[in-house]
């Protein structure tokens, strides 16, 4: 099949629209204890409808190896004390930070929580360079998605002033249907 994949930036801490405040009550808040568990369940249950796939094989230390590096974040959406969603962002040479992984989990669509999470997460990586010292500051903030992807995300990469830099169209094998959030189950 072929895959669409949209590259966006923003350049300027000024480039961050932020959105409406979610329909329902949400605090992000970041995860700092290096935990290959909650990462792989963050992935799956955000991932699984939409084809979510590259991370599956990885053993417990290839978790923990991603995960355990200066720079790397995780954000988590909280409602009710349970996960919403969550964005990962990578610090990367030359104040460049990649937003890595970004979603919500299902029943968290369609309350506004994606824009809030996005805003959050991006202004996460505009300043992410006074929580890792020695870091520079950052000066673009990048991030892909795919026709894969959920089918308010590019829009959402949009809303939030993220600008398309390069499109690519790749032939790729897919299943005929996602893996679901609970893979092997």
């Amino acid at each position: 099949m072929d895959v669409t994949t949209w590259h966006l930036e923003q350049t300027d801490p000024a480039d961050l629209i932020p959105a409406k405040p979610p329909r329902m009550q949400v605090d992000v808040v970041r995860s700092e204890v290096p935990s290959p568990e909650f990462a792989r369940f963050l992935y799956t249950a955000v991932g699984g409808d939409w084809h979510w796939t590259t991370r599956l094989p990885w053993t417990r230390r290839q978790w923990l190896a991603w995960l355990d590096r200066p720079g790397l974040e995780t954000w988590v959406a909280w409602h009710r004390g349970t996960p919403a969603g969550y964005v990962q962002l990578e610090s990367q040479p030359d104040g460049v930070v990649e937003i890595t992984n970004f979603g919500l989990l299902p029943y968290a669509i369609g309350h506004g929580v994606g824009g809030h999470l996005l805003h959050a997460g991006a202004s996460r990586a505009w300043d992410i360079h006074l929580r890792w010292p020695g870091r520079e500051p950052t000066r673009r903030v990048w991030v892909h998605t795919c026709s894969l992807d959920g089918p308010a995300a590019l829009s959402n990469y949009k809303a939030r002033g993220f600008r398309l830099f390069k499109t690519e169209v790749k032939q790729e094998d897919v299943a005929d249907t996602p893996p679901g959030p609970w893979p092997g189950a």
